[in-house]
């Protein structure tokens, strides 16, 4: 009886957050309002309060003309003298941890500040709302009669003179409360193994006779455990080594490409599958409905938003609007104002609203990753779109993808080269192709109009990568497991060279 106790306490212990994100939920402009004057008067006294003097900033208008937008590279004097030991600087309370994090756009490490308040009041509580919203959803559940299997990243927590970096997950592991240690596996010490071949092994071995009820992780990695899994253990499915299995909390990359494989590996109706939104900045959205494709914007975490309208982005210079002001299914880049001393800062997300009351999103890729060389303004959301309706006609299944421009040669047109890993490989990859340039076309009129009798750009070329080419790609690079990911679009050629000769 002890088991399915301990489950009703700490359901009933989740649940009583509902309230709280009931009321931003009624009162979000109200939330963000007072979050604002509360960031504001909480760092006067820090050196970027007085540069900017806070003390006279009143309102949001006042906030925008003093504080220029910045990107990481703008920031980054502030966080190297915080890294020697420098405090009061960008935040009133010591900041010690830093969450490296190399991004998909650029080779260089960020290391992200994270105070204790980002930790506590942001990514531990996001973690709680996960679990709360899913339970409110599902009083049924019987989550807390088992354990959560988590992933996540590859490294430890390394000291450098005054302070400790390493992946996000690392840091949030090194700072859980006791409680959440118990219900989750693997152990600390497994979790927190730098070498990740070795690590995901050490997993499976620690979890395959554990009553794993929760899976926690970026798909792409967590579909590599699964298939170990079944492979150590010569089942077919994964609900046979985990029969009590209920949900997958996802996030990191589209979930689109990969679940028709999840569906095969956990063949259940009522599974659940819960989307998060989070990155080393913050913690942004959560999934809040059973079967929904948008997530729930949280508003009461620490983080005060703005959004720029894509079609008038500027990066640094771009003029951003607040909450109050925004309008559905336009593409947004996000800025950021946080309880981790990042001030308007633009993290390269970009995001669409897809409900006003209440606020609700969708994540539709990176203010860097596109392809414009010949004016087709091609983004990931376009891209993901025409592969699901390709791989639909086909029956074809997909691991991993990139795109490349082709850049026009004498009188050679240009075009798109796409490298793409099946599971699953279309019968013709020719009509594959055919399919995937018609929903393109479909979908982006200025791909359509560049496509136009070939004039500007060519058919796209589809190269089917062998077996693990990615994997290798990542394993050269040292970015094996947690958040690392493949570049998906790209206005430059390097990724595609290096794929290409490997």
């Amino acid at each position: 009886m002890a088991i399915p106790i301990v489950n009703s306490i700490i359901s009933w212990f989740l649940k009583k957050r509902i309230h709280q994100i009931d009321l931003f939920v009624k009162y979000p402009i109200d939330v963000q309002e007072e979050l604002f004057h509360q960031l504001i008067f909480t760092s006067k006294s820090t050196e970027i309060g007085k540069q900017f003097d806070f003390e006279t900033i009143k309102n949001y208008q006042t906030f925008t003309e003093r504080i220029p937008i910045q990107k990481y590279e703008s920031f980054e004097p502030f966080i190297e003298r915080a890294r020697k030991g420098e405090q009061n600087l960008f935040w009133n309370t010591n900041i010690k941890w830093f969450a490296k994090s190399s991004g998909t756009t650029n080779a260089k490490s960020k290391f992200i500040p994270v105070s204790d308040e980002a930790i506590e009041d942001c990514h531990m509580k996001a973690g709680k709302d996960m679990l709360c919203l899913y339970i409110n959803n599902n009083p049924n559940t019987q989550l807390f009669t088992g354990k959560g299997l988590r992933l996540g990243g590859s490294s430890a927590v390394y000291e450098d003179k005054n302070s400790y970096f390493g992946d996000l997950s690392a840091i949030i592991i090194e700072n859980m409360p006791f409680w959440a240690d118990l219900s989750s596996a693997p152990k600390q010490e497994t979790a927190l193994m730098s070498e990740w071949e070795t690590k995901m092994e050490a997993i499976i071995n620690e979890t395959i006779n554990e009553n794993i009820t929760s899976l926690i992780g970026v798909p792409s990695w967590m579909l590599v455990l699964l298939n170990r899994v079944l492979e150590k253990t010569g089942k077919d499915t994964i609900l046979e080594v985990w029969p009590n299995l209920e949900v997958y909390f996802h996030g990191g990359v589209n979930f689109n490409p990969y679940r028709e494989q999840f569906e095969k590996l956990i063949p259940k109706k009522d599974f659940k599958y819960y989307e998060t939104y989070n990155a080393s900045e913050g913690f942004f959205a959560i999934q809040d409905q059973n079967g929904s494709k948008e997530l729930l914007l949280m508003l009461d975490y620490g983080i005060f938003y703005e959004f720029i309208p894509m079609d008038s982005y500027e990066g640094e210079k771009s003029t951003a609007i607040q909450l109050s002001d925004v309008e559905l299914d336009t593409n947004y880049a996000l800025v950021i104002t946080t309880n981790g001393g990042l001030w308007r800062y633009l993290i390269g997300d970009t995001i669409k609203f897809t409900s006003l009351k209440p606020y609700r999103i969708k994540i539709t890729g990176r203010t860097k990753h596109f392809i414009n060389v010949f004016g087709e303004e091609l983004i990931i959301e376009n891209v993901e779109e025409a592969l699901k309706k390709a791989c639909k006609k086909t029956k074809a299944t997909i691991i991993d993808f990139t795109v490349a421009p082709i850049f026009m040669k004498g009188k050679s047109n240009g075009g798109h080269e796409w490298m793409i890993e099946f599971s699953k490989v279309p019968k013709n990859i020719d009509y594959f192709t055919e399919l995937l340039d018609n929903a393109l076309k479909s979908i982006n009129s200025d791909y359509e109009a560049k496509r136009y009798n070939n004039m500007t750009l060519g058919m796209p070329k589809v190269h089917q990568a062998r077996k693990d080419l990615f994997y290798d790609w990542l394993k050269m690079k040292g970015k094996l497991g947690g958040q690392h990911k493949i570049p998906r679009l790209s206005n430059k050629r390097d990724f595609m060279e290096e794929l290409l000769q490997l």
